[in-house]
């Protein structure tokens, strides 16, 4: 097999980056290891973005969204039993966010690559990735119990942070950032009306909770929890009494209670790859980066690392110039720390760690008073969580 650019992976950034590239006239093929269902199911970020939705709008991929996402103007925060809302369009001059599942935006983007795009292979495990210091790098799959070689002009791996695209990247080029926390979420999903219109972030002395959605009718939820929890170990009106317990607020306020569909543990970890990039070889989203999902941006960073890529190749394509293309690793990597920093913050800030002392209360509480009292600290916070500029 032959193509321009060789995508491994079909989350939202490999499918994206399909789709930017079709409708840019370059053409491509996606190495999807998982079968379609198990792409389409498997439950990920629901924050998008302004550039983000600004993004899927151009790319034709957004009537759906248009339809039945949730815009949101503002975030809630509750500490100390006090709610404040962060009000993003006046702090930000106009930009919010929208709730739309990540398994939703796969589902759009894979039946637009099935009905005019390029090949999307499903249960085509990448091998390896070689020459990715030559001018033609190849891509080694098996699909359909045979190997098959997919030779490329560039390759970009989408495929998470245990795929085989980072390999290619030398080990003593290659530079790792990471911190792991001693605490994880225990998420669940709920066929009840959210109990808010918009996303909470709660501090409390019992640990993080966040009230979140998915839909008008299902809630989606969080409550931090020791690192090795099993969620299986949590029964479904302890949950909804934890969750009372960290949401509490002074007025009359109430919880909506309903049956448990899901119940998960996620772990919490911060981890960047640099270089983005070696050769012809190009990194994005978690293959590069994680971020703990308290800032909401994963897929939002992802979006940006294939928004550059392709916005680069167009401009090689049409100028010549190979500028941007030799700049996608810093481009990149400027926006993904910013947003390893913000994500950092917020998760320090709210979440209690254990064997943490009254001073590091104090400490919280009084970031959380900063926010809530000085309009340059919420304008960050807001600038911030509504996205950093994607080129």
């Amino acid at each position: 097999m032959r193509t321009t650019v060789g995508i491994i992976g079909a989350g939202p950034a490999g499918l994206l980056l399909a789709r930017l590239l079709h409708n840019a006239g370059i053409d491509s093929v996606v190495l999807e290891t998982r079968d379609r269902a198990y792409v389409e199911q498997r439950q990920r970020a629901g924050i998008l973005e302004q550039g983000t939705v600004d993004v899927l709008r151009e790319a034709g991929a957004a009537a759906r969204m248009d339809r039945e996402g949730i815009p949101h103007d503002g975030i809630e925060l509750r500490f100390d039993r006090r709610r404040h809302r962060v009000d993003f369009p006046a702090l930000t001059g106009g930009r919010s966010v929208m709730v739309y599942a990540q398994t939703e935006v796969c589902k759009d983007l894979i039946a637009l690559q099935l009905a005019a795009g390029g090949p999307l292979l499903f249960e085509a495990e990448a091998l390896a990735v070689e020459g990715a210091g030559t001018e033609q790098p190849r891509v080694r799959f098996r699909h359909q119990g045979r190997e098959d070689v997919l030779e490329c002009d560039y390759v970009v791996g989408c495929d998470g942070s245990w795929g085989v695209a980072r390999k290619a990247v030398p080990a003593d080029v290659s530079r790792v950032f990471e911190r792991t926390y001693p605490y994880g979420w225990l998420g669940i999903l709920a066929d009840v009306p959210p109990s808010h219109d918009e996303l909470v972030y709660a501090r409390h002395d019992r640990g993080f909770a966040l009230l979140s959605m998915r839909s008008p009718t299902v809630t989606r939820a969080y409550l931090q929890v020791p690192a090795d929890t099993d969620a299986a170990d949590w029964g479904d009106e302890e949950i909804w009494d934890e969750l009372d317990r960290r949401l509490e607020t002074d007025d009359a306020w109430t919880l909506k209670r309903g049956p448990i569909t899901a119940k998960s543990v996620t772990p919490m970890r911060s981890h960047v790859h640099e270089p983005m990039r070696h050769g012809r070889v190009f990194l994005a989203g978690d293959a590069a980066h994680i971020v703990p999902p308290t800032g909401a941006k994963g897929l939002n960073l992802a979006v940006g690392d294939v928004v550059t890529f392709a916005r680069a190749l167009v401009e090689l394509r049409d100028t010549g110039s190979d500028a941007r293309l030799e700049a996608y690793s810093a481009t990149c990597l400027r926006r993904v720390w910013q947003a390893e920093r913000f994500s950092y913050a917020m998760t320090t800030m709210l979440h209690r760690a254990p064997g943490a002392t009254p001073f590091d209360d104090r400490i919280q509480l009084a970031q959380l008073d900063r926010i809530t009292t000085a309009r340059s600290a919420e304008a960050d916070l807001a600038e911030s969580y509504t996205g950093f500029p994607l080129d």
